[in-house]
């Protein structure tokens, strides 16, 4: 059995503990695949243990298989941070078990969800107007855009960058749409010569592509899907979040256009996972893709509901944690924290630039670096296996062209100059 206020006073000092120690941790897990499984029961227990057990195992068995992603030197993929506010708001939010299936269901995270939503749509310069609402992840966002963009059309082919994240053609795929991928030009950004849009559903364009936070000339696509009657859907799921910076604006342009827009506040907000916002210019006809309202639902004092605008009908509170986060940090905080990220990024591109054995493999956009060392792709690989096993740093990998390219993205908020300096040591041998 469990006493919540003894149990709970004991895991929230675990998770104190956990946060002031995770540098001392490997960041990326050391164990080999199953090594966890054989550690575990075959079968649930029969009778009711203390809390204790799972906090004790928590050490024992957990921890070691964890990679750590809120570690200050987990440069792989996108470097993300849940921070305390936003913890702290998850364990409100399971207390209160909000299930927003309709306003009457949950006034509050209805209506908190809006709020919070369009605070981020003001912070982030958007248009007024536009409707959003927090999804899971931008794979489901993006799922939601290309419903909504295949029933306004009536079309079934989707346009995206040899770029573009993986989610958007598995988005289609599952949606039995036609995907037709453009290449790319010189700047990694899709090509427009020669686009023929007279029978697509939906433009996908993306604001910092994955491998090389690359941008997609939003503007032209925009305009090019509206004159052929498509719609135009832009995945700026990490980079979005920086346009709270007024030098990072560059990189919207255009975007006031689009028919809807996807930014994860869960990869460069602070907020923990999952939290994913999107938004459309067009709410009244994405609604009419989404809205089926049984008699069970059906209420005097019924009002649009979240379920209307996406997927899924059951709801949980993930405003609240985006709230606490906006409150707690504030717009200058969460600038203060970006900047220090791009100052960073822009800080070891430089050092791989003034090494001879290293190159810059793309340029340096928001926080993101792509390098490879001078030599070939086989060098490449060994050097990136070779620092993940050192449990120092944790970096990922793409390809350009067919080659090797190695990616530092820098993302957590305990991150600091002394972290990349060592993530550059360790790449060295140092």
């Amino acid at each position: 059995m469990t006493d919540f206020r003894v149990d709970g006073a004991a895991a929230l000092e675990w998770a104190a503990r956990y946060l002031e120690r995770v540098g001392e941790l490997p960041v990326l897990a050391q164990v080999k695949p199953g090594e966890l499984s054989a550690q575990l029961p075959l079968s649930a227990p029969e009778k009711a243990e203390p809390f204790a057990n799972v906090l004790r195992d928590l050490d024992d068995l957990i921890l070691p298989a964890l990679t750590n992603w809120q570690h200050p030197r987990f440069f792989a993929y996108f470097a993300v941070t849940s921070s305390e506010p936003g913890i702290l708001a998850e364990l409100l939010a399971a207390a209160l078990q909000q299930v927003a299936i309709v306003w009457r269901a949950s006034p509050a995270s209805t209506e908190l969800e809006l709020r919070t939503v369009d605070w981020v749509r003001q912070l982030l310069g958007l248009p007024g107007g536009w409707h959003g609402h927090i999804e899971d992840t931008a794979s489901t966002s993006t799922l939601a855009a290309l419903v909504a963009a295949r029933h306004v059309t009536g079309r079934n082919a989707v346009v995206l960058s040899e770029h573009a994240h993986s989610s958007v053609e598995k988005d289609a795929r599952m949606l039995g749409m036609e995907i037709r991928k453009i290449a790319a030009d010189e700047n990694l950004a899709m090509r427009t010569d020669g686009l023929d849009l007279s029978d697509v559903a939906a433009v996908v364009a993306t604001v910092g592509t994955t491998s090389f936070a690359s941008v997609d000339p939003v503007r032209e696509l925009a305009e090019r899907a509206h004159a052929a009657g498509a719609w135009l859907h832009v995945d700026a799921a990490y980079a979005g979040a920086a346009w709270i910076c007024d030098e990072e604006r560059w990189s919207q342009d255009g975007v006031e256009l689009a028919d809807s827009l996807v930014v994860n506040p869960h990869k460069w907000l602070l907020v923990p996972a999952d939290c994913s916002l999107v938004w459309t210019s067009r709410p009244d006809e994405w609604r009419e893709a989404f809205t089926l309202t049984p008699e069970y639902l059906r209420t005097s004092d019924y009002v649009d509901s979240l379920p209307d605008y996406g997927p899924a009908l059951g709801r949980r509170f993930r405003s609240l944690k985006l709230w606490a986060v906006l409150r707690c940090y504030g717009a200058e905080g969460l600038r203060a924290i970006q900047r220090e990220h791009m100052r960073l990024a822009r800080l070891f591109a430089e050092w791989v630039e003034a090494d001879p054995r290293w190159e810059l493999a793309a340029p340096v956009r928001f926080s993101l670096v792509a390098f490879r060392y001078a030599g070939t792709d086989e060098e490449n690989e060994a050097i990136l296996e070779r620092v993940n096993r050192s449990g120092e740093i944790f970096i990922s990998h793409t390809k350009l062209d067919g080659r090797y390219v190695l990616r530092l993205a820098i993302g957590n908020a305990r991150t600091t100059e002394a972290d990349v300096r060592r993530a550059w040591e360790v790449l060295n041998g140092v």
